[in-house]
């Protein structure tokens, strides 16, 4: 079996500009001579294995930083946007991709912010009603848009939020000790907790300091609720340091983010990395016991595996998602090489698709994407009722999945063969390269198609080799 070189020259670069240390400098410490350096710094060599030694004793670098980097979510993030339409007598071949990713990371994400405006645009121009009923219809991106990217590109891992959350947590055990060590710290501030029939799940009033919760919540909610308001209360500083850090570009930008690390506090002080961490170990990854353990919710749970991504004690690497019923992406992130569609909905050849036919259960699947890398995925509804017979109910699905490498690791393994038969899946179809899917919707960016008027096969046309 071949062994494959690493090319990190991005990583290297990056890592000494935060260094403030010129090549030489860098060189010597690296025990490499300045001509060798500069070569693994443009990826004309890999990067050797006596290098990698020296970045853990001299640096402390956690080496795991260079193989799993930001590369492969560029790589996919552009060969979806190059699916566009206007692209399609330009677009360049995958190996150049992949090229601009690992030597020229900040011209990629240039590119993608670029058609992301150009999107934004276009949409606002098809519709005459925000386009010219609207003063305000400047072009500016997308506030939701710019928060996602950052927690994606953070591979959904905020390390001083995590240990704030953990440190906070770090007196009680699972379940219902974590609820009297958030509420002793409301108390502290003369803030008292109540509960009512409201169908808000939490509101805070500061006239009469006051959080109310909603009794109509599950536990699980009613804790994470309680926690969230926890982190805006007692790690306004923190997080608004970070804020400073992320340089959002509008202020809903800003706000938005804000709440989403007020949410990833609560998440981290429910589950809190070290305790949860070697738990997920104790019980194989099985959610219904880790939800049971932490009083957290399956879809709590899961999310919070697809995170733990602390250098130096990685987990797994998950990816998550949770679509709705109409295939549409309402959360996603990964830590693995399968990367998700940006805009639209997923393949409708994953079995998260198929988790609302089956309420309650967990579906199972060995799954193939088309550059080969096999995957197990997990699907489960997630159902969320409204707490009275004509409130609405919320329904969502969740999936989760890791390459069948660390399967094993996984309880929902047992009884699979993983050396069997892999069921093919892919991202989307533009950047889906397979030619006999029977569910492709629309044709692959970067192949010819010929259409026989004589002959219907699978699809209107076929896809050239």
């Amino acid at each position: 079996m071949a062994i494959q070189k690493l090319y990190a020259g991005a990583k290297l670069r990056e890592m000494r500009a935060r260094l403030a240390l010129t090549q030489k400098i860098f060189a010597d410490k690296l025990g490499v001579s300045l001509p060798y350096l500069n070569q693994m710094e443009n990826n004309h060599r890999p990067v050797s294995a006596s290098v990698v030694l020296a970045l853990a004793q001299e640096f402390g670098l956690d080496v795991t930083e260079l193989t799993v980097g930001e590369s492969e979510r560029l790589v996919s993030d552009m060969r979806e946007a190059l699916a566009d339409p206007v692209f399609a007598k330009t677009a360049p071949p995958l190996a150049d991709l992949r090229l601009a990713a690992s030597n020229a990371p900040a011209l990629a994400r240039a590119f993608l912010d670029l058609h992301r405006a150009y999107r934004q645009t276009h949409e606002r121009l098809a519709s005459l009603d925000e386009a010219l009923g609207r003063d305000d219809a400047s072009l500016r991106a997308s506030p939701w848009e710019e928060v996602r990217d950052f927690f994606h590109y953070c591979d959904n891992y905020i390390d001083a939020i995590d240990r704030a959350a953990e440190h906070f947590a770090a007196p009680a055990t699972p379940r219902q000790d974590i609820l009297k060590t958030a509420t002793e710290a409301l108390a502290k501030r003369g803030i008292a907790l109540a509960f009512s029939g409201n169908p808000d799940l939490r509101h805070y009033d500061p006239a009469t300091r006051t959080l109310t919760l909603s009794d109509r919540s599950a536990g699980p909610t009613q804790r994470f609720q309680l926690l969230l308001q926890v982190a805006l209360l007692t790690q306004n500083e923190l997080i608004e340091a970070t804020l400073d850090l992320a340089r959002f570009t509008t202020p809903e930008a800003r706000d938005i983010a804000k709440i989403g690390l007020a949410n990833y506090f609560a998440g981290a002080a429910l589950l809190p990395y070290r305790a949860f961490q070697q738990a997920a170990l104790e019980t194989r990854h099985d959610l219904e016991r880790l939800a049971d353990l932490f009083g957290a919710s399956i879809e709590q749970v899961a999310h919070r595996l697809s995170t733990l991504q602390r250098p130096g004690a990685k987990g797994i690497p998950f990816f998550f998602v949770r679509v709705d019923q109409a295939g549409t992406i309402t959360k996603r992130h990964s830590a693995t090489r399968l990367q998700f569609a940006r805009f639209g909905g997923a393949c409708p050849l994953w079995n998260v698709h198929r988790a609302f036919e089956t309420p309650g259960q967990f579906l199972r699947q060995l799954a193939e994407t088309p550059d080969g890398v096999r995957y197990l995925c997990l699907a489960r509804d997630v159902s969320k009722p409204g707490g009275a017979f004509h409130a609405p109910v919320k329904r969502f699905a969740i999936g989760l999945g890791c390459e069948v490498q660390h399967a094993p690791a996984l309880v929902y393994s047992d009884g699979l063969d993983l050396k069997g038969r892999f069921e093919p899946f892919g991202i989307s179809c533009r950047i889906c390269e397979r030619s006999d899917c029977h569910q492709r919707s629309v044709p692959p960016l970067e192949r010819r198609l010929r259409v026989d008027p004589d002959r219907r096969g699978l699809l209107p046309y076929e896809i050239a080799d």
